[in-house]
Order: C-alpha cells, then structure tokens, then sequence
C-alpha cells in the first residue's frame, strides 16, 4: 500500500500570496502534478493540516478544485491555520469527516493499513493538545482492533524536532499520548506536518515523522532561538510504502523538474570490474 502525505498547503484566496511571497495555490497545483506523474500512484492521499492560510470558505473551495484532478481518495485533518466548520462546510460531503462533535477525528477502515486521523487543534492558538476527552476517543478506536497495522496522522508534532521555535508550538500533553500509543505494538507511524522539514524520529515504540511542506519550508537552524523564518527551498511530500512483512519505509519526493534521468557510465578503472579487460560501458547502479 502505497500513502502521499501532502502538509501544510496554506491556501489563499485566488490570486493571493501567503506572506506576501509564497504562490501556495501553484505550488499545490504542482504537488498534484507530480503526484499524478509517480510511476506507481498512492492508493490514497493524506492531508495534514494547515490545509488553509486562514480558514476561509473561499480558500477550501479553491483547495477542493486544485485536488480534483487526484483519481484516488484524500482524507483532510486541520491544522492551527484552519477552522473546523468551514472545513467541514466544504468537505464534509466526502463522507469521512464526522458530521458533528467538538473534534474532526476518524478512522478509515477499508484500507489495507488503518488509518486514524486526529484533531490537534486549539482554537486561536498555534499549538496543538491531546487532552484528556481526545486520549479517550483515541483509545477506544486503538482497542477496537488492537492488533491491526495502524497508522496515525495529525498535524502537530508530539515529539521534539530541535527546532525550538516550533517545538514550543508542538501537540502538547505528549507525555500522555506516547504513554498511551506504547502499549500498541500495532503502531506503524505517526505522521505530522507543522514544522515544513522532513524529520524522522523513534517515539513511544514507533516512529515519528513530519512531512516537509508542498510550498515553503522552515528554515534549518538547531540553535534556540524564538524566531520563525521560512525559506523557499524546493517543495516535497513524503510517500510512505507499506509491506505486511516490512512496515512503512518512507521516501521523500522533492516537487520540480530536474535534468535526468542519465545512465551511469562507469569508467574501466571502477573497482568493481574483476575483470578491466571486458567492463561493460555502462553499469546498473
């Protein structure tokens, strides 16, 4: 089972720049692009979090249009930039998002991997919690089939990145969580957005990992410091392969157009050739 986690889109209105200098409208188009050019297309989509800029009915329904053209399902969870009723205003018609209720959790059952999407989000702040109401629901669906492969997807990291500035608006109460998610050795990943990098880390028996965004990223700095700055370093997504037998391994999609594919022309002195006389001319790394 092959999974696309898109993050942190941060639509805006048709014709308008996130901060004034990102094109998170062209960017996406560009991330559906090379979705759709993969040579083996995901069995499903994954959007997590900070699906907007600011929450606005326009800006959903111009993300609902730009993720149209994908042939295979998109499960959507907020993130601190997005607002629960409008998202479930314009995409509560696909059928996943639950209907009512305080939280946009829920579970996608008819995969071969199980996925469960939870609702990080404080309103009005940039950190997300797991309190304690969420920790119950999270529970429940975990013990309803405790031993099926399962993946978690939300948009705040619970785990530290070294990004201080970000970590300090991570998912908080993570202590519970992760006391929580290491009694389930059915845990495949748990998959964040938020920090806009691509951060892998071992946690509460799993492993944890944020998705770089599909517009602009954090800059890289693992000094403390409080201030937040973006840069536009290219694009990405995370694509996470799923094997009974293996687990998930991920890869990490950089979005553009680059020059190659090239076959790799060896030179006769390479090492590998026993035999210098009969090199081939050309070698499959």
């Amino acid at each position: 089972m092959l999974i696309a986690q898109i993050t942190d889109m941060h639509i805006r209105p048709a014709g308008k720049m996130a901060y004034k200098v990102v094109d998170t409208e062209a960017l996406l188009r560009a991330a559906v692009s090379s979705i759709l050019a993969l040579p083996k297309k995901p069995d499903i989509v994954l959007g997590t979090g900070d699906l907007t800029d600011c929450g606005l009915i326009e800006e959903y329904e111009l993300l609902r249009d730009i993720l149209q053209p994908l042939p295979m399902p998109v499960y959507l969870v907020p993130g601190n930039h997005d607002r629960r009723d409008t998202l479930r205003q314009v995409f509560g018609g696909e059928g996943y998002l639950p209907p009512d209720g305080d939280y946009l959790h829920y579970t996608i059952e008819d995969q071969r991997l199980r996925l469960i999407g939870l609702d990080s989000i404080v309103p009005g702040k940039g950190h997300g919690e797991m309190d304690a109401p969420r920790l119950a629901w999270l529970k429940a669906r975990l013990d309803e089939q405790p031993e099926r492969p399962t993946l978690i997807f939300m948009h705040h990291p619970p785990f530290p990145t070294g990004l201080q500035h970000m970590d300090s608006i991570n998912c908080r109460n993570s202590d519970a969580l992760a006391a929580l998610l290491s009694q389930y050795k059915s845990i495949e990943r748990v998959v964040c957005g938020h920090h806009h990098r691509s951060i892998n880390i071992r946690w509460a028996g799993t492993v944890g990992s944020v998705a770089p965004s599909v517009a602009h990223q954090i800059v890289l700095d693992l000094n403390p410091h409080d201030d937040a700055t973006f840069t536009m370093e290219p694009p990405g997504y995370h694509l996470h392969l799923w094997q009974p037998d293996i687990g998930i391994i991920n890869h990490t999609v950089v979005i553009g157009q680059y020059p190659g594919p090239y076959p790799f022309l060896l030179d006769p002195d390479y090492p590998a050739f026993a035999d210098k006389d009969a090199a081939p001319a050309t070698h499959k790394h």
